[in-house]
């Protein structure tokens, strides 16, 4: 059982890095798609937001077709329209049909390699001591697919030109119909245990204690992404100091997301998971006080990195022990839901605080204070007195406790 739980882990790891790296590595298209086909910036960021809510609103309904159908049928299909929906643009360089798959490809890749899906199936068949490591594996693989498809997307584009880069990204979707192959098996070893009804779930406090944290979670890494080489910028520093930052936070998140899986073994989930959130309200106060040098904004990369996905094991650890795992598909894509809300809030506030000031002072101290926040909301004292209230049901006016 345990051989077979890690070779499904390995399995969702590298569907994890196809699709982060794929996502990371699709601004090196934004220019060249900007210019085939006339849709201008502005156009062209809209339709990545929608796509990113989109990818928050497809999540729960990911994993509820998971847990009910399998994850197998769930990815194979993600796979080949992502494959479409990816080669499209290389084809057919229109606006409409661009801002149209960017949409559909974030949900295809959704089906395909979400959190929500993905530690949904590695919660059931990996047993609760080796859950965290399992979960910090998958974490990890997000980062290895950064570092191997960022540079290579660079290379094809480089040596071939963009549309065929995008049709060579597109067909590398495909990989994921084999990777489907363990899901497969693991739905089919599946033993039926009891579990609390969603519905109760989600009428209670401390489900959305830790629901609202890993929304400041995307808040947080999301404006890191979107934003940080601009941040390098305007603080005057060259700009091959921001290839430079997104290699060692990559790096970092490697190392993080491992010793955070480790370290679920002997420590409490929430507990952990408020260390990280302090870790990130203390990096970025240094980084305030700090002289501003390139060997501070190494330094800062290391500590944003080592918390990067540090927050998804506990995270989904303190979801499993509190209301099991047999919907955990469905519960942890609620919780990506929020996660997606909160990086929407981050990449647009901090585009605005940015053009606003002149600098992302204001960005940061709103930043440190949603941390604080939500240390505070998954500390173990504070989630065990939010779980004796839960809210009202329709057909009740009183209170369940």
């Amino acid at each position: 059982m345990n051989a077979a739980a890690w070779r499904l882990t390995i399995a969702a790891a590298i569907l994890m890095g196809l699709i982060t790296g794929g996502r990371s590595a699709f601004g090196l298209f934004v220019s060249p798609l900007n210019t085939a086909s006339g849709i201008g910036l502005a156009g062209l960021s809209f339709a990545l937001a929608a796509g990113q809510l989109g990818i928050g609103f497809a999540q729960p309904l990911v994993g509820a077709i998971a847990d009910r159908f399998g994850a197998a049928r769930v990815i194979v299909a993600g796979a080949f329209l992502l494959a479409l929906s990816t080669a499209l643009p290389a084809l057919w360089p229109v606006s409409m049909v661009l801002m149209l798959s960017l949409v559909v490809s974030a949900i295809a890749g959704s089906a395909v390699g979400s959190n929500g899906l993905l530690v949904g199936e590695v919660g059931r068949a990996m047993p609760g001591a080796r859950m965290g490591l399992a979960v910090g594996v998958i974490g990890a693989g997000a980062s290895v697919g950064q570092l191997l498809l960022g540079p290579a997307t660079q290379w094809a584009i480089d040596s071939h030109g963009w549309a065929w880069a995008l049709v060579a990204t597109a067909l590398l979707s495909l990989v994921a119909v084999p990777l489907a192959w363990p899901f497969r098996r693991a739905q089919a070893q599946r033993t039926v245990r009891p579990s609390q009804p969603v519905a109760d779930v989600l009428r209670e406090w401390r489900f959305w204690r830790v629901a609202a944290s890993f929304g400041v979670c995307g808040f947080h890494i999301s404006f890191l992404a979107v934003h940080m080489p601009g941040v390098i910028e305007r603080c005057g520093m060259p700009a091959s100091i921001a290839g430079t930052w997104i290699a060692v936070a990559g790096a970092a998140n490697i190392v993080g997301s491992i010793a955070i899986g480790l370290a679920l073994k002997r420590y409490a989930a929430g507990s952990l998971l408020a260390g990280v959130y302090m870790l990130r309200a203390l990096g970025i106060a240094a980084l305030l006080l700090l002289p501003t040098t390139p060997e501070v904004m190494i330094g800062f990369a290391m500590v944003m990195g080592i918390s990067h996905m540090a927050t998804l094991p506990p995270t989904s650890q303190l979801v499993a022990e509190q209301h099991g795992v047999e919907r955990l598909g469905t519960l942890f894509g609620v919780v990506m839901l929020v996660h997606q809300v909160g990086a929407f809030a981050g990449i647009w506030f901090g585009g605005w605080a940015a053009q606003a000031t002149g600098d992302d002072t204001l960005l940061w101290l709103v930043d440190i204070a949603l941390a604080l926040i939500a240390a505070t909301l998954v500390l173990p004292r504070a989630v065990r007195r939010a779980s004796r209230f839960t809210v009202p049901a329709p057909t009740t006016l009183r209170a369940e406790t």
